[in-house]
């Protein structure tokens, strides 16, 4: 020792667990790496003691009393030790055992720094006012889980955490966290720390996890706490499930019992640290003559490379071979990667250091004219201690103070064991809490193995997905991750999977039969091309076609009898009227708009109010001429006057009225119907006013009724010049027809509605053609012998009671 200050540390490791050996390698490195720095407590040596901590709480205290007394027995406020005592003491790596300790350093304030897990309750400075953490914060560790089980799509998980504030604070953060993203909590299961049910509550855990459903288990706890279960995971070979952990272990606990490694596969969150520079080069020279008071490593000789010590001068005997290392022991022995635990004993060693070298220069600076001596009281390190912050070897900063802790990168590791005995944990992939949202996490899925049973991504959700086409439905009294898959109801659909809800599609769309796409719809209407159309066209065209031919024989044979009959110039108004009515359909053909909207059934209303009361006023005309035995002076006015033919504006007068009524009140308009036919939109025109509508064809119906009536009186009337009988028939076939037309249109719906009111106007403008002049162009044009005033005069001699002067005056 070249300096009079020696300080020493003191470290507590789990005792008998060869993993626990690398956190003295990496202690013993740093010591050695100070020492040799001229830059770092110069003139300085350092030095160290090492205990043993048991893990049972009744023997906690016994090695730091033993470090502060220096006896071999505890006796508290009292010490023996040489002059100089320890500087700072190291702990870890279970939070526990540092807090039992820190409650003890606190009565004599001695600096402690714990190289465990970073744990909120240790980083109270009312509690432990002398402990200070190495590690990093896990503030964003739940998040980086939550990550990486939607990266997999697992949404069904379980959980296994210790029953502790540790256990309770990460159950509500990563609980919290997974709501908010969907992730369903499987089971919870807390592992109690007491000593006499840790073994019962292991084993209710595992029963646990093997009968969940649940294929991804989430383990978040301390090396030492969890190495029970563990080793009851690897003893009753727990395949098939992928363990997500915030955890290393010491595989030198776990027995090799089976080929197959029930860890194999697990997914592991590590703090990301670089490496130590020639770390692995120092463990590799690391051998019992350069530390013959190492007793592990005459262990690893004696047992791993068959070399024996003796215990006087070190040297060896028995058949060892040349150049041995710790490097050739295999991993289940002892694993030369540093380990998140020994890099932060690296830095608690150099957080001590440069502390003790701050509080040197301070001590100088002050009492310049000093003995050199720094002072012996250890609490005076605090202040530097709690303001440290350097950069290490590898250039990583270190920080104490828990208060400007940031949040660290996590590398996650894939730990492969096959064949048993590999024992390796390789960086898959990486998670940044301070990247962008989309870039925190990053995995090669490709190179990551997958635990026994699976060779791809196990699923892990309680229901499989709802594909395209089905929505979620909830399951009563169970998480939102368990549920049924049911159709979309009609014209909705869910184009992902897992949708929570279907989204209905727009009127101018349709649900395929998958339910999983919107399709445009087709725009319909009775068009011209259709067969429909064409057939409705071809029937229009050829009646009105024809009408205009009866009319043009009529024309032509104006001058006889039975044309001069019934008012020759009624029967030109009835023939051109018809004519119109024919082609009145055509206005229901195509694509609608407004203006054929409006024309269509006032145009259909004021043709066919002239037809009818142009047969009405020649229904009329022949009662009078044939009914009135004697004529009077008023009835013969009336015939010479020509009044009846007053009937056809009057009553055309009050059709425009109803018409012009409907029109400024609620005119018709051009509708879609969206929803009459599947997969069409079809374009008809609405009536607007369906009173008016009905009003308009009950005015034509009562029209058609008083023409049937006044014809049905005159049926028996002699029928060389009287033409009631057919005027009878044609309006018993008119009023059938619209009377038939009104539960048929109502009970139709788009272009079969349009295509009926059609087919009613064709169908009655056929009838009034063919009854009334059908049997007169017959006559005209194949039996014209009887179309002669003589042929008439002679068969009307042979009738009784003929009134002659009724058949002088309609002709």
């Amino acid at each position: 020792i070249q300096h009079p200050f020696m300080p020493h540390f003191y470290v507590d490791y789990l005792g008998y667990r060869l993993g626990s050996y690398q956190y003295f390698l990496a202690f013993i490195f740093a010591i050695e790496e100070i020492n040799r720095n001229t830059h770092i407590l110069p003139n300085t040596s350092l030095g160290f003691d090492l205990y043993n901590v048991n893990s049972n709480q009744w023997d906690t205290l016994e090695a730091p009393i033993m470090c502060l007394t220096g006896m071999g027995i505890m006796i508290p406020n009292y010490t023996c030790r040489r002059q100089k005592k320890a500087a700072a003491l190291l702990t870890g790596a279970s939070w526990a055992t540092s807090a039992h300790i820190a409650r003890l350093l606190n009565l004599y304030k001695y600096p402690q720094v714990s190289f465990g897990p970073f744990d909120t309750i240790l980083s109270d400075r009312r509690q432990y006012t002398s402990l200070y953490q190495t590690a990093p914060k896990d503030t964003s560790l739940s998040r980086g889980i939550v990550l990486l089980l939607l990266h997999f799509s697992w949404t069904w998980v379980g959980l296994v955490l210790l029953d502790d504030h540790n256990g309770i604070e990460i159950l509500s953060d990563l609980g919290g966290e997974m709501d908010k993203n969907q992730v369903c909590i499987a089971f919870v299961e807390m592992i109690a720390d007491s000593v006499h049910s840790f073994h019962y509550s292991s084993m209710m855990t595992i029963e646990k996890i093997m009968i969940s459903t649940a294929n991804v288990v989430i383990i978040y706890g301390d090396t030492e706490s969890l190495s029970g279960i563990f080793k009851h995971m690897v003893d009753f070979l727990m395949i098939g499930k992928v363990w997500v952990m915030k955890s290393q272990w010491d595989p030198s606990i776990f027995g090799y019992y089976f080929l197959f490694d029930s860890l194999h596969g697990s997914l592991i969150f590590a703090h990301h640290h670089a490496e130590i520079p020639d770390i692995r080069k120092v463990i590799q020279t690391h051998n019992p003559s350069k530390y013959p008071s190492d007793h592990y490593l005459e262990f690893f000789w004696d047992r791993h490379f068959n070399c024996y010590f003796s215990g006087t001068d070190c040297k060896t005997f028995g058949n060892c071979k040349p150049n041995i290392s710790l490097e050739m022991l295999s991993r289940d022995t002892l694993d030369m990667d540093m380990t998140e635990e020994s890099y932060n004993v690296y830095n608690s060693v150099y957080a001590v250091a440069h502390s003790l070298h701050e509080m040197t220069i301070n001590q100088i600076q002050n009492y310049p004219y000093g003995n050199g001596e720094a002072s012996p009281y250890p609490w005076e390190l605090h202040h530097f201690l709690k303001n440290m912050h350097f950069k290490n070897s590898a250039g990583n900063l270190v920080v104490l103070d828990s208060q400007r802790k940031l949040d660290e990168d996590y590398d996650i590791l894939n730990f492969w064991n096959f064949p048993q005995g590999l024992k390796q944990k390789m960086k898959v992939g990486t998670f940044s809490p301070k990247a962008p949202h989309d870039q925190q996490l990053f995995l090669s899925d490709h190179t990551i193995q997958w635990a026994t049973g699976f060779r791809e991504p196990p699923r892990s959700v309680c229901s499989e997905s709802c594909i395209p086409g089905f929505r979620k439905s909830s399951q009563e009294g169970r998480p939102a991750c368990c549920y049924d898959c049911t159709r979309c109801p009609d014209n909705e659909i869910s184009n992902v999977t897992d949708m929570d809800h279907c989204v209905r599609c727009p009127e101018s769309h349709y649900a395929n039969t998958e339910q999983n796409r919107c399709l445009q719809k087709t725009v319909r209407f009775l068009a011209y091309e259709d067969p429909l159309g064409m057939a409705l066209t071809s029937l229009a065209l050829g009646f009105s076609a024809l009408t205009l031919v009866i009319l043009g024989v009529f024309v032509k044979h104006h001058h006889t009898p039975i044309v001069k009959a019934n008012n020759r110039s009624l029967t030109y108004i009835l023939l051109i009227t018809l004519t119109f009515c024919f082609l009145c359909p055509l206005l229901f053909i195509g694509h609608p708009n407004t203006v054929t909207c409006i024309l269509q059934q006032s145009t259909f209303a004021v043709l066919f109010t002239v037809a009818l009361s142009t047969i009405l006023t020649k229904t009329i005309i022949v009662v009078l001429a044939f009914k009135i035995t004697v004529p009077g002076r008023m009835v013969r006015w009336i015939m010479i006057s020509r009044a009846p033919n007053f009937i056809i504006p009057v009553c055309t007068l009050i059709q425009l009225v109803l018409c012009g009524m409907w029109l400024s009140t609620s005119p018709p308009f051009v509708n879609s119907d969206a929803y009459t036919e599947h997969g069409y939109i079809i374009i008809i025109c609405n009536k607007g006013s369906n009173i008016a509508f009905h009003s308009v064809l009950g005015y034509l119906c009562s029209m058609a009724l008083g023409s049937y009536t006044m014809a049905y009186m005159s049926r028996n009337l002699p029928d060389t010049f009287n033409e009631a009988k057919f005027i009878a028939f044609s309006m018993l076939v008119f009023f059938s027809v619209w009377v038939t037309f009104l539960p048929v249109y109502h009970s139709t719906k788009g272009e079969t509605s349009v295509a009926m009111e059609i087919f009613s106007i064709i169908s009655s403008s056929a009838g009034l053609l063919g009854c009334i002049f059908v049997p007169k162009c017959y006559i005209i044009l194949f039996r014209s012998h009887r179309n002669v005033l003589n042929y008439v005069r002679k068969k009307t001699h042979s009738r009784r009671k003929v009134n002659y002067a009724a058949q002088s005056m309609i002709f």
